[in-house]
């Protein structure tokens, strides 16, 4: 991310902090809801399921909905890869250690008043990354809006990166005192 950018971030989060206290959400914490909060289940519902128990991974798909938390992830296929052995049968359902999730086939991604939309997304679970990549993947928090390539965020720290195409720029709109309206 370049200092610009970080810059231009940090402003957006301040007059918040400043006119609601620590609670109010920034770009910087936008999906803290995957990942950061372990003791939240993750729910999972999709049209079809396919279990690989000898590669741990199961494929949901069409219509998937995932949500953990404040958190939700919508997409045409979902990829997870677990631990340990999966039970798709009982009242527990799965109930395993996910240690990876690849969304593809349009993914929307929303926490809280934060959304953000791309063609892919990863999660590691593990080292608590997200990775969106698309020809156009959009962060937008109320009427603020930034668009580029592929967007990481750090799940543990934070931290939000946002790179532009190959051939084009990060683009970023502010509406004026949007975010102290925001409350």
């Amino acid at each position: 991310m370049t200092a610009w950018l970080r810059t231009l971030l940090i402003s957006m989060a301040l007059p918040v902090l400043v006119a609601t206290g620590a609670a109010a959400q920034t770009f910087d914490d936008a999906f803290a809801g995957f990942g950061a909060n372990s003791d939240e289940p993750i729910q999972i519902e999709a049209t079809d399921l396919q279990v690989e128990d000898n590669k741990k991974s199961a494929v949901f798909s069409g219509d998937v909905v995932v949500s953990q938390g404040d958190a939700t992830l919508k997409t045409e296929r979902l990829k997870v890869f677990y631990g340990g052995s999966l039970s798709t049968s009982g009242e527990d359902g799965l109930q395993q250690t996910i240690s990876r999730l690849e969304a593809d086939g349009g993914v929307f991604i929303s926490s809280k008043d934060q959304t953000a939309t791309g063609d892919d997304a990863t999660f590691d679970m593990e080292k608590q990354v997200m990775v969106m990549t698309g020809d156009k993947v959009v962060l937008s928090q109320g009427q603020n809006v930034i668009v580029g390539s592929q967007l990481t965020v750090n799940l543990k720290t934070g931290k939000v990166d946002l790179d532009s195409p190959q051939t084009g720029r990060v683009k970023m709109l502010l509406q004026p005192n949007s975010l102290q309206n925001n409350n």
